[in-house]
């Protein structure tokens, strides 16, 4: 019960890291983590952060090359 907990917790994290790296690749917006004042707090934010970039671009790897998605014009 607590494995499931803190695997939902865990994806959960995740799923918002990688929303922040996606309206940042999107729209060039992202949290300023130089606010922070805590050198600890902030390192960790900004490797959640990273850990989100990395997740955005292994998903839009596998979307790129991938039959099931297409590139639209506009």
């Amino acid at each position: 019960m607590v494995i499931g907990r803190l695997t939902h917790y865990a994806l959960d994290v995740a799923l918002l890291s990688t929303v922040l790296a996606g309206v940042r690749r999107t729209s060039g917006l992202t949290p300023d983590t130089t606010l922070i004042s805590d050198s600890t707090t902030r390192s960790v934010a900004e490797r959640f952060l990273g850990f989100g970039e990395t997740v955005f671009d292994l998903i839009q790897g596998t979307a790129v090359n991938s039959a099931y998605f297409k590139r639209e014009t506009k």
